[in-house]
């Protein structure tokens, strides 16, 4: 197949499946959720319900800026989930993820609300936790196949995981606050009993709130992808332990209560520094 077809293929399988996979993803996380806490809970399409809900609601702002905002936080999701299915750099798609985040950041500061205002000070300080993993992520997987395209590091020769153990439980350590699961969701949790006050999203209601909750959609299952390129070569094993990842952090969500920021930091600076750098190190002298 021609190079440019399948990047456009990737990146309209993209387009059009992460919102259904995301969508799916988070209701079986609310299932799995309720049966741990031994709660019926609601219906595995219920986060599609929720969105169609808010969608038709009456959309209020408190400035026009927001929407800007929240719109930018959107298309940079997607523009990094094209980047990284359509083959192209990963370190530009990451570094896309980071710039949606400024937005939506901008957007919660924006509303000079002081919920708004603290929750947006937390989700830079999530920010400064997970960015020095998420790159030296990046920095491994070109150092182990001397290439910064995702389908180059997904065509390698062998599993990036035996090259990258400690660099993908590294990885896998952050997804919990990228994830915005227990302890780490900081600046606000997907579940509303853990909630008084929404934090970052306060004062965001109907589709700005919908177009908030897809664009996370969008964003989780380019985190999920980013955990595919370490087993990619051998497809099953891939999906098994991308899914495996995905609710191991269902699991750790259900059984941590939240920490406070400072713990945050702490252990994310740790994990990059003792697993990232040293699998850096040990790919430099290998």
């Amino acid at each position: 197949m021609d190079v440019t077809a399948a990047t456009v293929i990737g990146i309209l399988i993209y387009l059009a499946a992460a919102p259904v996979v995301g969508g799916l993803l988070a209701g079986a996380d609310r299932v799995v959720s309720a049966r741990m806490q031994g709660r019926y809970g609601p219906p595995l399409l219920q986060p599609f319900y929720d969105v169609l809900k808010l969608w038709q609601k009456e959309n209020i702002v408190v400035n026009r800026q927001q929407k800007v905002y929240i719109l930018g936080f959107f298309v940079f999701v997607v523009i990094a989930g094209c980047i990284l299915f359509g083959g192209g750099d990963l370190l530009l798609a990451v570094f896309a993820l980071t710039l949606a985040s400024v937005f939506l950041i901008v957007a919660a500061y924006s509303t000079f609300s002081p919920y708004a205002h603290i929750g947006a000070e937390r989700e830079m300080i999530q920010m400064v936790s997970y960015e020095p993993m998420v790159i030296l992520t990046v920095v491994g997987m070109y150092m182990a196949t001397g290439s910064f395209s995702s389908v180059d590091i997904a065509r390698h020769d062998g599993m990036l995981f035996l090259h990258l153990p400690f660099i993908f439980l590294g990885f896998l350590f952050i997804l919990t606050i990228k994830f915005r699961k227990s302890p780490f969701d900081i600046s606000m949790s997907h579940h509303a009993h853990q909630e008084i006050v929404r934090g970052l999203t306060t004062e965001f209601s109907g589709r700005d709130l919908a177009l908030i909750e897809i664009a996370h959609w969008y964003e989780n299952v380019f985190l999920l992808g980013m955990v595919y390129l370490f087993f990619a070569p051998v497809p099953v094993v891939a999906v098994i332990v991308t899914l495996a990842a995905y609710f191991l952090e269902v699991f750790i969500d259900n059984n941590n209560a939240r920490l406070k920021w400072q713990h945050a930091l702490a252990s994310s600076w740790a994990v990059t520094l003792v697993l990232g750098v040293s699998n850096v190190v040990l790919l430099a002298f290998r």
